[in-house]
């Protein structure tokens, strides 16, 4: 066993390349994944549900769009192929989940309007159009909460982030903070237990 989690910024575990197939948005895909990433052999439950049920951007979508905790990419190639006339920023803190993102942007040919960056990388000027997660519950609510509450405001002022969290890690306890937050949050679908969060300003 490594202490390597998801969120670890460069894992020592080795990478043991694997391929995860999924349908999702009308097509089928098959990405590369490896040891050390978020769910590295299958596309996350959660994140199914965000795909199929949250409403995906469409080729009438314009700006930029944010995969917030990109993991080996689904999240970033989707939104990246449904939405040609956009650009998507596809970041997280494990160097590794970024290799991987990169390479899929590349293997299913969206590499020149995937932006792949470490969190700290994204110029600060940058805004999006929508914000995208899976968010990384497990690194604890108090990291979680600062997580969003630096993301979130780079929305536009017309900007919606779509977040999918399972109700029994706390998805809706998570809906009634951010509405303390300021932000306006509909349950916009539940599926498996887990809540898809429709947030605007």
């Amino acid at each position: 066993m490594t202490g390597d989690h998801y969120f670890t910024a460069e894992p020592t575990a080795a990478a043991a390349p694997r391929e995860v197939e999924f349908s999702v948005a009308g097509r089928d895909w098959t990405l590369a994944s490896a040891a050390g990433v978020f769910s590295a052999d299958r596309l996350d439950p959660g994140t199914t549900v965000l795909l199929r049920k949250a409403d995906l951007p469409t080729a009438a979508t314009t700006g930029a769009l944010l995969d917030l905790g990109c993991g080996f990419g689904p999240i970033a190639c989707v939104l990246a192929t449904s939405a040609p006339a956009t650009t998507v920023w596809a970041v997280d803190v494990n160097e590794r989940a970024r290799g991987l993102t990169a390479a899929n942007a590349a293997r299913v040919g969206v590499a020149d309007r995937v932006r792949v960056a470490a969190p700290d990388d994204v110029p600060p000027e940058v805004t999006f159009a929508q914000l995208w997660s899976n968010p990384p519950i497990r690194i604890g609510k108090a990291e979680l909460h600062a997580l969003l509450l630096r993301w979130l405001p780079r929305l536009a002022p017309d900007g919606v982030g779509w977040l999918v969290v399972a109700r029994h890690l706390g998805g809706d306890s998570l809906q009634r903070w951010l509405v303390e937050q300021g932000w306006r949050v509909e349950r916009h679908a539940s599926q498996k237990g887990y809540r898809v969060l429709r947030v605007t300003r």
